[in-house]
């Protein structure tokens, strides 16, 4: 499935305040998961194999490091069962570029996914996915819904963070 999101991505110092922001929101809390995230070296973009217990598949996406809301192409297919005979062929196949683990609690306002995300060795993040599934939003659209949740979260923009998870953890592991 391909679709359209805008994201931004802020490091916190604790999630608390935005976990009670939400939930004075009515927020749709869809569960907490633990995922690890396979990076994969290619050409362009990111390619990643996700293993979670609540979220799993294959995705590609492009997007720019930038901070602030950026859009994002993204392909995604949720394999099911071969999900694990998947990622041995890809790791068969293409080299391992980082492999990111997180615990992430997922909620939902209208189309925006806001994850409440804790990495080891990192820290604690928030992150907003505004979301184009059914193909009828525009960037803009999801760029002014990505920015009013922002405002009503008060997220901090002097924190926000311009690159990916694979780009800090490999640093992380560098500096290590």
């Amino acid at each position: 499935m391909r679709h359209l999101n805008v994201e931004i991505k802020v490091r916190v110092d604790d999630l608390e305040p935005f976990r009670k922001r939400l939930e004075a929101m009515e927020a749709a809390y869809t569960g907490t998961d633990t995922q690890r995230d396979t990076y994969f070296v290619v050409p362009e973009g990111r390619l990643k194999v996700r293993e979670g217990t609540i979220e799993q598949g294959i995705i590609f996406y492009n997007r720019p490091d930038q901070a602030g809301p950026k859009p994002s192409q993204i392909e995604r297919t949720d394999p099911g069962k071969a999900l694990a005979a998947v990622h041995a062929v890809l790791q068969a196949a293409l080299p391992v570029d980082v492999v990111v683990e997180k615990t992430r609690s997922i909620y939902w306002v209208d189309q925006v996914k806001v994850h409440l995300d804790e990495l080891p060795g990192l820290g604690s993040f928030v992150e907003l996915e505004a979301v184009d599934t059914e193909g009828t939003a525009s960037e803009s659209d999801l760029h002014a819904m990505c920015t009013e949740l922002m405002e009503d979260l008060h997220i901090p923009t002097d924190a926000l963070v311009d690159r990916s998870y694979s780009d800090l953890v490999r640093e992380h592991n560098n500096e290590a």
